[in-house]
């Protein structure tokens, strides 16, 4: 059994990703007692969280794992009327743009009716807490109009966007209708050295790594005009945390004002390498071309900077070289003998 902390006890969907991780040692370090829920799997996946049992603070004593799944109403029904959390982020999602085009059922169960059932799970329960959902600036898609703001209207295109678009859009009806505690947070691309590989950023910085080492020869890449803006996940999660400390809840776009191409991000990476001319490097493969493309994302922050005192520090150069040093320490390198 685990020990319940009635005044301070956060809940955690989709703890063992990137932001799952970065929020949960935030949490933790507010004195929170921390509950995740992870789904169960033939292998182990906590390896973003291990660091946590490490802690020599012991930090690690408030952190609950349960098995449990956005697809399973009644799992999370019992949960939470057992954990009575007073917060309750909701990170939990199929997450990878181009495989919701390959798996869109899915993705629409878990992101959209996922959703969907956390609310009236809560609903249900009659447990008062505030709600934190994690929505995405791909709800923009095809934007129609530059930079992006909370009022800037949806126009998905993915069946990733779409899912959280019906997220989003449940999550303000849920708050208008029943008067629940609800905040959408719309995040732009937000990185770390814990992002996973399949994603562009993290394929690029661990692929050099890679290369250097002797492990492989090239990156295969799709569309590398795609125009992203790109954050630090650590600062990301803080700003979750932020909105649920308002006292009404609302919406708010999370994002750095900057707009970099995947061209960008491969100079500023292989230049960190000493290497310039990345074409020998980079192959491109249509197998990793979306079939709708997003070309242009830029967020508008000032709601956020305004309301919250949220702004972003870690720069764009600053980011690629962080996640540089991570995988090449990684890949058993010695950063300061690679990073220029």
């Amino acid at each position: 059994m685990f020990m319940i902390t009635p005044q301070k006890t956060a809940l955690i969907t989709g703890i063992t990703g990137q932001d799952g991780s970065y929020l949960a040692e935030f949490l933790l370090a507010k004195g929170y007692s921390v509950h995740g829920i992870m789904r169960r799997a033939s292998t182990f996946n906590t390896g973003r969280i291990e660091q946590i049992y490490q802690d020599p603070h012991m930090s690690h004593r408030r952190l609950f794992l349960h098995y449990g799944d956005l697809s399973d109403a009644s799992n999370l029904n019992q949960l939470i009327k057992t954990i009575k959390p007073i917060e309750i982020y909701n990170l939990g999602a199929q997450s990878h743009v181009k495989v919701s085009f390959e798996i869109p059922e899915f993705t629409s169960n878990v992101d959209a009716l996922g959703t969907l059932r956390l609310l009236d799970a809560v609903r249900d329960s009659g447990v008062k807490t505030k709600i934190y959902q994690a929505g995405s600036s791909e709800m923009f898609g095809e934007a129609l109009e530059k930079p992006q703001t909370e009022k800037t209207p949806f126009n998905p295109v993915s069946p990733y966007a779409a899912a959280k678009v019906f997220a989003h859009q449940m999550c303000k009806i849920y708050r208008d209708s029943y008067g629940m505690f609800i905040c959408n947070g719309i995040l732009f691309n937000h990185e770390s050295e814990r992002r996973g590989k399949t994603f562009v950023t993290r394929k690029i910085t661990a692929g050099i790594a890679a290369i250097l080492a002797g492990k492989q020869d090239k990156i295969f890449l799709g569309n590398l005009d795609a125009k992203r803006d790109w954050g630090y996940a650590p600062e990301y999660v803080k700003a979750m945390w932020l909105m649920l400390q308002k006292s009404k809840p609302d919406d708010y776009v999370i994002a750095t004002g900057e707009t970099h191409s995947i061209r960008e991000f491969l100079d500023v990476a292989f230049g960190l390498v000493g290497k310039k001319n990345w074409k020998p490097f980079v192959s491109i493969d249509p197998a990793y071309y979306r079939p709708s493309e997003v070309d242009y994302l830029l967020g508008n922050a000032g709601k956020a900077k305004k309301q919250l005192g949220w702004r972003p520090k870690v720069k764009f150069k600053e980011l690629v070289r962080i996640m540089m040093e991570a995988d090449l320490r990684d890949a058993g390198l010695n950063p300061a003998q690679y990073l220029i």
